[in-house]
């Protein structure tokens, strides 16, 4: 166990075990100058995935790098996602879900060492492919609107960007309990964690996402992705403190273009629980 990481390696699984050794294999062979861990926290798997994780961690020569955490009972993936971020100790966060993998064995040393060197930047990200498991396909990313290789909360504010695999961001902000509330975790914490800040894109692909069939967010309908969209606008809209008055614009000019029908829902449903 690492005392004192620069990084922490936040993964959350349930039903990955087609996936896990993948995904934890390619973070304990990062290749870096500092210390690092990997914080796991198993959702209540109901297949092997607790058992291939510990046998990695007994058998992988980095084994002892790895925090893990099985629950008995499911969570639900915000409050294990919350869970796990909170078991992180590092100066940095990275992220990995465990169906996802990277692919640059120095993807945490040149993220890292930009951040330390460039103080104005709280979150970098890098692109990634797209591996279909239907297809079983490696595709370029066309899910991902294409940004500039310097963004801010404006540009955040507009819609996700950031794949999950591919972000790493400093550990300075704190979970308030509305956060358990959003349904696009990652964004929420994009949102977040990077304040007044700047986000750095940089060079490479250095991670895969992968798309199944138990995908939690590209399994959904296009109607619920509008509906958890909106639902957790509102919630950052109303909860995180500190936003600027045109990010708060571009935030509600979300919420009355095209997702007006669903907007509208929204709000009678919440109404209608109030009254």
């Amino acid at each position: 166990m690492v005392e004192k990481p620069m990084v922490s390696v936040c993964m959350i699984t349930y039903g990955h075990e087609k996936y896990i050794e993948e995904a934890i294999t390619n973070v304990l062979n990062q290749e870096v100058d500092f210390e690092f861990e990997l914080v796991v926290a198993n959702d209540c798997s109901p297949d092997n995935t607790d058992t291939i994780i510990k046998n990695i961690i007994d058998t992988h020569q980095k084994g002892e790098l790895i925090n893990y955490y099985s629950h008995k009972k499911n969570m639900g993936m915000m409050p294990n996602f919350v869970f796990a971020l909170k078991k992180c100790k590092g100066k940095y966060i990275a992220l990995c879900e465990g169906d996802d993998y990277w692919t640059d064995t120095l993807k945490l040393q040149k993220q890292v060492g930009f951040l330390e060197m460039n103080l104005d930047y709280n979150i970098s990200f890098h692109p990634i492919k797209i591996f279909n498991e239907n297809s079983q396909e490696l595709q370029v990313d066309s899910i991902t609107r294409e940004v500039p290789n310097v963004t801010d909360i404006l540009d955040l504010a507009k819609g996700n960007y950031i794949h999950t695999a591919s972000v790493v961001l400093r550990n300075n902000f704190k979970l308030k309990k509305w956060f358990l509330k959003v349904y696009i975790g990652d964004w929420a914490l994009y949102m977040l964690a990077v304040k007044n800040n700047k986000v750095a894109k940089l060079e490479g692909t250095m991670a895969v996402y992968r798309v199944h069939d138990l995908s939690v967010w590209s399994s959904k309908s296009e109607q619920k992705r509008i509906e958890q969209t909106n639902k957790t606008v509102l919630i950052i809209l109303k909860n995180l403190k500190g936003i600027n008055e045109a990010a708060k614009s571009i935030l509600k000019s979300r919420l009355t273009s095209k997702n007006i029908l669903s907007f509208k829902m929204i709000l009678k449903n919440i109404y209608n629980r109030i009254r």
